[in-house]
């Protein structure tokens, strides 16, 4: 019977030492928006877009501009000329709504680029982290129904990285 107890409770030592006693969670968004890197990377590619709309604002304003001048020459024109410079007019709008895609496909792209990069960088970095403080499972926070505060490693992932990625390269 003591031989039967004791056998009992030391496979049940090992079968509960064996598994994951907590589950900690990170926060990816807030690693790639607060992190130096992240955020840097971000600045640039805000700074690229706001500079693509001023610059394609401006060409508006000029097509707008010269729609209005067409319309009032309208009557002085003949028909033939009217025609030329409308059909003019739409190649223009089409060639802008044409570079505006490329513009912000090419926008959308350097982002994404830039998130993986910065994933491929806190990577090694979380593995790392699982290695010192002996952690058998990292889940992001998405994932996470309900849990405590004190089982987010964030803060400690980004204060890491911070020390060892300063900047990411943007195309």
């Amino acid at each position: 019977m003591k031989k039967t107890i004791l056998l009992t409770t030391l496979l049940l030592f090992y079968f509960s030492s064996s598994f994951a006693d907590t589950s900690y969670f990170i926060d990816f968004n807030k690693v790639l928006n607060n992190s130096k890197a992240g955020g840097e990377a971000q600045k640039k590619l805000k700074k690229k877009f706001e500079d693509e709309t001023s610059k394609f604002k401006k060409v508006e304003a000029d097509i707008r501009k010269e729609e209005t001048k067409i319309i009032s020459q309208k009557k002085s024109i003949t028909n033939e000329e009217y025609k030329e410079k409308v059909g003019e007019l739409r190649k223009k709008v089409a060639d802008l709504q044409k570079n505006k895609k490329a513009s912000f496909v090419k926008i959308t792209k350097a982002r994404n680029d830039a998130r993986i990069t910065l994933l491929k960088s806190v990577n090694p970095i979380i593995k790392k982290y699982m290695q010192e403080n002996k952690i058998r499972l990292v889940i992001d926070k998405k994932s996470v129904l309900v849990g405590d505060n004190d089982l987010e490693i964030t803060d400690q992932i980004i204060g890491i990285l911070n020390k060892e990625v300063s900047s990411i390269k943007i195309n």
